[in-house]
């Protein structure tokens, strides 16, 4: 029990209590062991105690509508759960899963209850714990929602990346073309010895001025590579994104089918047992009616 108490004394919750209080509610918990891969419950079930982990961890999780397995927590030794049912007393909210052979302390909701009327500023503590578990939630919501792609795509970009998505764009642009046609120009009225004084330092074939064009050439050929790289990157989480929206939009649409069907069944079993009231009360007249007089 000593043991417990220690352990109680590093939690945040049981801070506040005397070593004699944290000694009084270790011993009114319970020690409970799980394998690995053993499920202490799922969402929808009873929330009847709360649990602090002596030792292994304990991952807490839902599944979304399409499935999907999403971890809220990993609770290691010290780690609290369970704490959102001992409010209200209503059902789990996630499911919980030993993911190595823990240890964990049990204390029933009525424990905890006594616990919370003897040691009021005990709440406080509690509901920061569920404060920090909902920001952690709303975490990731916001990461399960619609994205933007333009958005998805500039947090992934790096400075190279648009070094060369600007470069590619200013080469794909009507002033680019025009810089260069009068730089040939000028280049090639100044190597033609048409102006007197001057001489040509680059004369017909223009060879200086070839290799300058060819490495410019290769150059913007490989920057125009790499835009095209991002651009197809973005189109992949473009992709993903419409995917999940479709997702979405399909089990909205399965979900609106299940009502439908649901409020079908529903009224035709009305209208079944008016018919039969109907009938009942129909028959029993005209056995009334045929009834001889006395």
């Amino acid at each position: 029990m000593a043991e417990d108490a220690e352990l109680l004394a590093s939690i945040p919750l049981f801070q506040g209590l005397e070593p004699a209080e944290r000694a009084a509610l270790a011993a009114s918990m319970t020690r409970v062991s799980y394998p690995k891969g053993k499920l202490l419950f799922r969402t929808g079930d009873p929330g009847d105690a709360l649990y602090v982990v002596r030792s292994g961890k304990i991952e807490l999780s839902v599944r979304d509508h399409a499935g999907g397995h999403i971890v809220l927590d990993h609770c290691e030794p010290g780690g609290l759960f369970g704490e959102l049912s001992m409010f209200d007393g209503g059902a789990r909210t996630a499911n919980a899963e030993a993911v190595e052979t823990s240890e964990l302390l049990l204390l029933e909701r009525q424990d905890f209850l006594t616990f919370v009327r003897a040691n009021p500023d005990a709440s406080l503590g509690l509901l920061a714990m569920v404060a920090g578990r909902l920001r952690k939630t709303d975490q990731l919501l916001r990461g399960r929602v619609a994205r933007n792609v333009n958005v998805e795509a500039e947090q992934k970009r790096e400075m190279l990346d648009r070094v060369a998505e600007a470069i590619a764009g200013f080469a794909g642009s009507v002033p680019f073309v025009l810089i260069h046609a009068a730089f040939f120009a000028v280049w090639i009225v100044l190597n033609l010895d048409i102006i007197p004084g001057l001489s040509a330092f680059d004369a017909f074939p223009f060879g200086l001025l070839t290799m300058a064009v060819s490495l410019e050439a290769i150059f913007l050929s490989v920057f125009v590579l790499l835009s095209q790289n991002l651009q197809s990157a973005k189109e992949r989480v473009r992709a993903d994104i419409e995917y999940e929206i479709n997702l979405k939009a399909e089990l909205e649409v399965s979900q609106l089918h299940e009502k439908v069907d649901h409020l079908h069944e529903e009224l035709i079993a009305r209208l079944n047992r008016v018919e039969i009231q109907l009938g009942t009360a129909g028959s029993a007249a005209q056995a009334r009616q045929t009834r001889p007089q006395a």
